[in-house]
C-alpha cells in the first residue's frame, strides 16, 4: 500500500472524509493564514511565534491549544510520504492556507519524492450554493478525488512561491500589479481571484473602512441586527473570502470599537 497523506483544510471536511474509502493518513490544517501576521519564511520560529500570539489573542484561545492543534502536526509534512493530497477550496481562506502548505512542503520535503496533488472545487454538481467541502459526504468527496484531482508540477510551485512572496510582503500595489500582469496560473485556477479579493479588502474607503467592514456595516444598516443573520447575509455575496463566523467577528469587533454598530 502506498504511503499517502491527505491534508484537509479544517475540521469541516473531516467528518465526510472519514466516510470515504480513501487510504492514507490525515492532517487537518487548522490555521487561518489569510488573517493576521505572516512572513515569507514559514519555517522560521518567528513565523509561528507571531501566529500563536495573534491567534491566542484574536480568538481568545490558549497557546497550548494552538500547539496541540497546529504545531504538533507540522512534522507530518516532512515525513516520507509517496503521495500528498491537498484538499483546499477556491476562497481566499483556503488559497492562502494552500500557499502556506506548499511553501512548507517545498522546504521540508524532497519534491522529486512525493507526488503532490490538489483537489480544489468551486462547485459541486447539483448544488446551487456550494460553500465548501464541509457540506459533502464521503461519496461526494470521492467523486471530487476521481474527477478533479490534478498533480502539481514545477510551474505550480513557482507560481505559489511568487504568490506567497507578494502576499507576505504586505505591498498591495505590487501584489495587484503582479496579479494583472501574470496570465499563466497552471493548475492554481482560483488563486488570482482569491488574491484579488485580498487586494479589495486591503483598500480603505473615504470612511476609513475596508471592503469587508463596509459590507458588514451595510448589512447591519439594512436592518439585520443579529449576528447569525449578518453571517448569512455576508456569506451570500462574499463567499470568495471563505470566512467563518469567528473571522467575521474580528471585523465586527472593529466596527463595534468605532461605535458604528451595536450587537
Amino acid at each position: 500500500m502506498e504511503n499517502i497523506l491527505h491534508i484537509l483544510n479544517g475540521d469541516g471536511t473531516l467528518n465526510g472524509f472519514e466516510d470515504t474509502s480513501l487510504n492514507g493518513d490525515i492532517l487537518v490544517w487548522r490555521e487561518v493564514l489569510s488573517q493576521g501576521p505572516v512572513e515569507k519564511n514559514i519555517s522560521s520560529g518567528s513565523f509561528w511565534k507571531k501566529r500563536v500570539e495573534w491567534i491566542s489573542k484574536a480568538f481568545e484561545d490558549a497557546p497550548d491549544d494552538y500547539e496541540e492543534k497546529v504545531i504538533n502536526h507540522l512534522s507530518m509534512l516532512s515525513d516520507p510520504y509517496q503521495e500528498i493530497n491537498l484538499w483546499f477550496e477556491f476562497d481566499l481562506h483556503c488559497q492562502v492556507n494552500m500557499l502556506g502548505v506548499i511553501m512548507m512542503l517545498r522546504k521540508q520535503t524532497n519534491l522529486s519524492g512525493p507526488g503532490i496533488f490538489l483537489i480544489c472545487p468551486d462547485s459541486f454538481p447539483g448544488m446551487d450554493n456550494f460553500r465548501g467541502m464541509g457540506e459533502l459526504n464521503g461519496e461526494q468527496l470521492e467523486y471530487l478525488y476521481d474527477n478533479i484531482r490534478v498533480q502539481l508540477g514545477e510551474p505550480d510551485f513557482y507560481i505559489a512561491t511568487e504568490a506567497w512572496k507578494y502576499y507576505t510582503a504586505n505591498n498591495i500595489d505590487a501584489l495587484n500589479q503582479w496579479l494583472h500582469e501574470n496570465n499563466y496560473w497552471a493548475n492554481l485556477h482560483f488563486l488570482k481571484n482569491a488574491l484579488l479579493a485580498h487586494v479589495k479588502r486591503s483598500t480603505v474607503n473615504t470612511k476609513g473602512l475596508n471592503h469587508i467592514e463596509q459590507i458588514l456595516l451595510d448589512i447591519y444598516n439594512s436592518g439585520i441586527r443579529d449576528e447569525s443573520g449578518i453571517y448569512e447575509a455576508f456569506w451570500k455575496t462574499e463567499s470568495i473570502y471563505g470566512m467563518g463566523d469567528m473571522e467575521i467577528d474580528i471585523y465586527l469587533g472593529r466596527l463595534k470599537e468605532r461605535g458604528l454598530l451595536d450587537l
